[in-house]
């Protein structure tokens, strides 16, 4: 059921795996693998070929059971999405899944994300919340309904933090995060599936297994900011699987074809 009390259908492109060992081929026997598209932010990634693609697309989410524990994996999470009212689903049903409602919900709202990854263990960015003051250099992020911790900003200067203010508060209707950020500190993002990370440094690798024992999100991208020699949570975000590298995808087809084990 959702949450005005009505029952919640199945979305016609989600999918239940069982707990087998070998890949669960479709009716034309295609074994389920993932999409391959053009990331934004990460460079010339290996094409795949159709048979690939077509069985993981774009808003599509799994649900895979291991040991009594169903885990939602989905390119987001957000509230009101066909993931969000599945999780709801399984909770209401009394079933054990991850993640949990609640943790998506935090996840999503940087200052509530960061608390929680805090009290968590996860070293994170200071932060503050502001409707126009912004100390210099600092990473932005917006709090409106619509905002999403996948876009963030950067500014250095006035002028810049003004534009910027202006467009994530909508014109002055909503408060923003603000981080800021020490001389020479840089921003790293690194994209967690099942709390592993592929192909990133071994501290990025125990941070992101911290960030999926604190929220339990299969596929999630964090972005971190280093100073000196250490890492701080500034926020996790969705995923796209376009935006995959393809040591990813096949980190995460492995554990969809249950040759990964959770």
């Amino acid at each position: 059921m959702n949450a005005r009390g009505s029952p919640v259908v199945p979305a016609k492109n989600s999918r239940v795996l069982p707990e087998i060992s070998e890949p669960v081929p479709d009716a034309e026997g295609n074994v389920p693998l993932l999409c391959d598209h053009d990331p934004v932010s990460r460079k010339n990634p290996r094409k795949s070929n159709a048979k690939r693609e077509q069985n993981i697309l774009k808003d599509s989410f799994h649900v895979l059971r291991r040991d009594g524990t169903y885990h939602i994996i989905s390119e987001n999470y957000s509230y009101k999405t066909e993931t969000y009212y599945s999780i709801l689903s399984h909770e209401q049903e009394g079933k054990k899944v991850k993640p949990s409602s609640s943790a998506v919900l935090d996840a999503y709202v940087v200052p509530i994300c960061l608390e929680r990854a805090k009290l968590g263990g996860i070293p994170v960015c200071d932060w503050g919340i502001s409707q126009g003051y912004v100390p210099l250099p600092s990473l932005l992020y917006g709090l409106n309904y619509f905002a999403t911790p996948s876009d963030f900003f950067i500014v250095h200067d006035n002028d810049k933090a003004k534009d910027v203010i202006k467009h994530i508060t909508n014109i002055g209707k909503y408060p923003f995060c603000y981080q800021k950020l020490a001389d020479g500190a840089t921003i790293h993002s690194c994209v967690g599936i099942f709390g592993r990370a592929a192909g990133t440094c071994s501290a990025l690798s125990r941070l992101a297994e911290r960030v999926y024992e604190c929220f339990s999100i299969p596929l999630v991208t964090m972005v971190f900011v280093k100073n000196d020699e250490e890492y701080r949570l500034s926020s996790i975000a969705p995923t796209r699987y376009s935006q995959l590298t393809p040591d990813e995808r096949s980190l995460l087809a492995a554990y969809l074809s249950h040759q990964e084990f959770l």
